[in-house]
């Protein structure tokens, strides 16, 4: 391939320039890749172990909630955390602690000890790991490369969690019905092992303070509180992620609009995913975008618009398309969101931001499920739809006015 050739495909495509320059980064990202799809394939066995177990739909429901609350409960603790200590070592110890976690899990199954106790207790232990892991494998990334390519190596990242999302689960239930839960279980703990590979080789990554003061949740927050620019990354997705988010409406709209039954909520489910997915691989023209608060207020503007105008669609294909728009967008949302962290705010904040990070990821859509569920049992489907949508628009419109240095963000130029 030619230069001018390479150079055309970085227009469109996925910049590897990360995956080349550091192997570091290399082989985090494919641990990353690996355990992804491990988590993906446990978190739906135990999914269907608990309904098994108990034949309650509530009762599966119940295993979200025994993994968000700790998510939240620990993830601003976990960034703390990760702004004192190794993070090396901090991310050493939670995956292992996760790995172990899979294993108590598969011996479990062996040894028919099916309780649905043990089952959420694990899934919140195995929560509380993640809540730790997360800020610390975040924060190392802008110690392995270059400030310009971090939006790039998030562009890459954006790629592991969604494609594990997607073929975690559909892996795990082929598993399962070939091999039982214990199978899928192991399966899990030996992928950690990519992780644990990746994290033992990298080096010592404690963080650059000022002082001796042992970081805190509230300095961060205060930091926070100080720093428009970053606080603004957060509002903006909350206008996407708790106004218009029809997760929970789906199983309906399946119904309802489309005649259709499960497999129809399942495209439904599945359409944003694929959708975050194209925008990973096809983020080569991000490099270009200076203005990274511009960026984000537009694509946040994009997913409240393809939400909009599919609650106004009854065509199947056509609504797919629409959600497949609005995960598009919101990857690129969160590349940006993520570089703005990663380059704006000092290394000795960046865990905690990324503790906030996971406590919005985490509650925003749920807060998003429940607002939308409140607003179609007293209306309609469609008016929790098209009104979440435009509600989305109408706010990040009015962020957009309030914030000028937001919308002058210069990433050569960065300031939280």
């Amino acid at each position: 391939m030619t230069a001018a050739q390479e150079q055309d495909r970085r227009r469109v495509l996925a910049d590897l320039t990360p995956l080349r320059t550091s192997a570091h980064y290399r082989r985090l990202w494919f641990g990353s890749t690996v355990s992804w799809v491990g988590q993906g394939m446990t978190a739906l066995a135990v999914s269907l172990q608990v309904y098994d177990i108990t034949r309650s739909s509530f009762s599966v429901g119940l295993v979200g909630l025994f993994s968000l609350v700790p998510l939240i409960v620990f993830g601003l603790y976990g960034g703390a955390i990760a702004d004192t200590v190794d993070r090396r070592r901090l991310g050493l110890v939670s995956a292992s602690g996760s790995a172990v976690l899979s294993v108590a899990l598969a011996a479990a199954a062996f040894a028919g000890f099916h309780h649905v106790w043990f089952l959420y207790g694990t899934v919140a232990l195995q929560a509380v790991c993640a809540a730790l892991n997360s800020p610390a494998r975040s924060s190392m990334i802008p110690r392995l490369l270059p400030p310009e390519q971090l939006r790039a190596a998030n562009a890459l990242n954006s790629m592991v969690m969604t494609f594990g999302t997607l073929v975690g689960p559909s892996l795990g239930g082929l598993i399962v019905g070939l091999a039982g839960y214990q199978t899928a279980y192991l399966v899990d703990a030996v992928a950690f092992s990519a992780s644990l590979y990746a994290m033992w080789r990298l080096p010592a990554m404690l963080p650059e303070r000022s002082g001796g003061k042992r970081a805190s949740v509230l300095d961060g927050l205060r930091f926070l509180a100080t720093r428009p620019n970053l606080r603004m990354t957060f509002f903006s997705d909350f206008c996407a992620m708790i106004l218009a988010h029809p997760r929970a409406l789906f199983p309906a709209l399946a119904v309802l609009w489309y005649g259709g039954d499960a497999k129809t909520a399942g495209l439904l489910v599945a359409a944003p995913a694929f959708g975050a997915l194209l925008g990973g691989v096809l983020s080569g023209w991000q490099g270009r975008i200076r203005h990274h608060g511009q960026a984000i207020l537009l694509a946040v503007a994009g997913w409240g618009t393809a939400i909009t105008v599919f609650g106004l669609t009854r065509n199947l294909w056509l609504g797919l398309l629409l959600l497949a728009l609005a995960g598009y967008c919101d990857t690129v949302s969160m590349i940006f969101r993520n570089t703005m962290m990663q380059v704006a705010a000092p290394d000795e904040m960046r865990g905690r931001l990324q503790g906030v990070f996971i406590v919005v990821v985490a509650g925003g859509p749920r807060l998003g499920d429940f607002l939308a569920g409140s607003v179609a049992n007293l209306t309609s489907p469609a008016v929790a739809v098209v009104g979440g949508g435009v509600a989305c628009v109408l706010a990040v419109g009015l962020l957009a006015l309030h914030g000028r240095g937001f919308r002058r963000y210069d990433a050569l130029d960065p300031t939280p």
